[in-house]
């Protein structure tokens, strides 16, 4: 190929522009009152937007960049694209796997474009927006008025102020699937999900990656024994460790390597992709003019009904929570739609959160753990098998991986739960399920589950519980009955 513009997939980039954010496209002329006025076009601002429109509200809906936010864009799309390819072909190559992830990533293009919610009524802007001191919304030269406004701006890469980190240029989830050929090497600073799920792909690319993290283990907020699971399976990938390390400078070396300095080592690498943390995007809003509170971090204060300082502004997602994830924000758009347009009932408060990182072993969590019950002196009873004693875990070659569940203490009721293993996604949703309503663990042994299957697990679990309720005064009545009746 000797165009020197051409990379592997960029025509699947070209479909997704197009849909996302058209280059013909052309703002529409305001109406004179909307019932509901949206600034971010990322899975928050999205469902916000069609639901409202889909009961009938007035809908306007801002999008500073492409429509679809991170999720579909940066984050959960792409990056999970490169873990199924790479994780299920022998030699993967650098070409097709960022092709395939493109591919994917405009393949779902259509549900997000700019066509589709423009078709099903909402007024499309796209533009950058501000707050006036009046309340409305500037976009361009023309100013929205609204009943309610919803920031659902999201959040973006934060770049901590390391030295010479980021003279370096250095590679974000909002740039690295971007790139149009391998590095041959690459330092990740950070290892938690995003981190340790990069670190994966790029070693089985062939990259010779470097994983740096301060905290003493991978994923330092999940169970140690999920952590030392990820471990083991990154370095059996080529991924080198350094926890325990921070990094204390970067810098720029004449051949255009970067020397990463961590642990009283330098380390030398050709990029750096930096995966610590996130800061909102809320800064450019002007939220000051509308008396919208934000913390020290910038993130927007709000309510269990989703209701900022300002009783006309809400907001939802990625702006507002350190839980940044896209069924999080799912699930704040469809109480904020309630709360904007009718009576404000719907609350965010005691959602039931899971998160997942993608490794494998995959890592699955909801609820709290041992250290966070501990902290807040919750007792508590501890349930686990192992898969591998399952009869479908002896038959798959990657049948390894456990499940535990903590309980309140002499009951049932659920207080968390991790799952590591094939699947582990998935294999949280019934636990999902029994916490969101309020049923205990005693209650899944009532279910059948197909044999052989891996969720039987959680039969085997809910076994274990039922088990703890043959007190000696039980058993002894057990015994009685049964001898009487012999």
């Amino acid at each position: 190929m000797n165009d020197p513009t051409y990379y592997p997939g960029i025509e699947f980039d070209r479909q997704a522009s197009g849909l996302l954010a058209p280059e013909d496209h052309v703002n529409p002329t305001p109406q004179a009152r909307y019932h509901l006025v949206i600034i971010g076009a990322g899975p928050a601002g999205l469902i916000s937007a069609i639901g409202a429109a889909g009961l009938g509200a007035k809908v306007a809906l801002v999008e500073k960049t492409r429509m679809g936010g991170d999720c579909l864009n940066v984050g959960c799309v792409p990056s999970k694209s490169l873990l199924e390819y790479t994780g299920s072909t022998q030699q993967p190559g650098f070409d097709t796997a960022f092709s395939w992830l493109r591919e994917v990533r405009a393949g779902i293009a259509p549900h997000d474009s700019v066509a589709r919610y423009s078709e099903a009524g909402v007024d499309v802007f796209l533009g950058e927006a501000q707050f006036e001191a009046s309340g409305q919304v500037r976009v361009g030269d023309v100013l929205l008025n609204a009943r309610r406004v919803a920031v659902c701006t999201g959040a973006t890469a934060d770049i901590p102020p390391i030295p010479g980190l980021r003279e370096c240029q250095p590679l974000t989830n909002e740039t690295v699937f971007d790139l149009t050929e391998a590095p041959t090497s690459l330092a990740i600073l950070g290892a938690g999900a995003i981190g340790c799920e990069l670190a994966l792909v790029f070693a089985r690319l062939g990259v010779t990656v470097h994983l740096f993290e301060l905290a003493p283990r991978v994923l330092p907020l999940e169970i140690e024994e999920a952590s030392t699971a990820v471990a083991a399976a990154l370095e059996a990938a080529g991924v080198q460790l350094h926890v325990g390390e921070g990094v204390s400078q970067v810098s720029q070396r004449p051949d255009a390597d970067v020397e990463v300095e961590a642990g009283g080592t330098s380390y030398r690498t050709q990029r750096v992709l930096v995966a610590l943390g996130r800061r909102p995007n809320t800064a450019a809003l002007g939220l000051d003019r509308v008396g919208v509170e934000v913390n020290a971090r910038g993130f927007i204060k709000t309510n269990a009904k989703l209701r900022s300082s300002n009783p006309s502004i809400y907001a939802a997602g990625d702006c507002t929570a350190a839980l940044q994830f896209t069924h999080h924000a799912d699930a704040q758009a469809r109480a904020l739609v309630q709360n904007t347009l009718f009576a404000p009932t719907a609350s965010v408060d005691g959602l039931v959160i899971p998160h997942c990182t993608y490794t494998k072993p995959e890592v699955a969590s909801v609820g709290e753990n041992p250290t966070q019950l501990a902290a807040r002196g919750e007792a508590f009873d501890e349930y686990r098998f192992d898969f591998a004693e399952l009869d479908r875990g002896r038959a798959e070659i990657d049948g390894a991986g456990f499940a535990v569940i903590w309980t309140k203490r002499g009951g049932d009721q659920i207080l968390g739960a991790t799952i590591v293993g094939h699947d582990a996604g998935e294999q949280i949703a019934p636990v999902c399920i029994l916490m969101s309503n309020g049923l205990g663990l005693g209650a899944a042994g009532k279910a059948l589950y197909s044999y052989p299957t891996r969720s039987e697990y959680l039969k085997r679990l809910a076994d274990a519980y039922n088990r703890t309720r043959l007190t000696p005064t039980v058993a002894k009545l057990f015994k009685t009955w049964l001898g009487f009746t012999a």
